[in-house]
């Protein structure tokens, strides 16, 4: 008979690690993160709360490698071949998925987020990283083209200036990001900050 030592951990598939995923993510757009608890997950998710325990240690992993997983878009393949043309497609890929209303899980953690540091350390490794990753090699090509300058001062504002008017429009204007506002955006304010010598 085996020991509790020698029993062997089961391992979710990957189809099932998208359900759960999903779930979470189902469960976000209906309430925020303080609320959502781990019993909540389980239901959605039909599975056990030891599952989510033993695969993501905390509520913020899981909820963080969920955010990361949901694919409300896709940046990584941008390559026009101009800082502006990456800049163009970034504001449609994001106006896009705006639009849909696809970001609402991401939101719902930003006030979580500045009260909860476990949480906001798993969403910047699983999520925040990656995509400033992706910005900095969009303006690392942009460097190499001689597009902007290397000791432009806009530079250490990157990330902020390029994605923040995209969660900021709502709470100003009371209104999406769209692709067509975050496109002016880019030409009036993160093209001219970025190309001045």
């Amino acid at each position: 008979m085996a020991g509790p030592d020698e029993t062997r951990r089961t391992r979710l598939t990957p189809e099932r690690e998208q359900e759960i995923y999903a779930a979470v993510v189902d469960l976000l757009n209906d309430v925020d993160y303080d609320t959502l608890t781990m019993d909540d997950i389980a239901a959605r998710a039909r599975a056990s709360k030891a599952t989510f325990y033993r695969q993501w240690k905390s509520k913020s992993n899981l909820v963080a490698a969920a955010v990361r997983h949901y694919k409300h878009y896709d940046l990584a393949s941008i390559d026009t071949g101009s800082l502006r043309g990456d800049l163009h497609e970034i504001a449609r890929i994001v106006g896009d998925a705006m639009g849909r209303k696809s970001t609402a899980p991401v939101r719902a953690l930003s006030q979580a987020m500045r009260n909860n540091a476990e949480l906001a350390d798993a969403v910047r490794e699983s999520k925040t990283k990656p995509e400033m990753e992706m910005l900095h090699r969009v303006v690392e090509r942009a460097l190499v083209r001689g597009e902007i300058a290397p000791d432009n001062p806009a530079l250490a504002f990157m990330g902020p200036l390029i994605t923040g008017a995209a969660f900021a429009r709502p709470s100003f204007d009371g209104v999406e990001a769209d692709a067509v506002y975050l496109a002016r955006y880019m030409d009036a304010c993160v093209l001219p900050a970025l190309l001045r010598g």
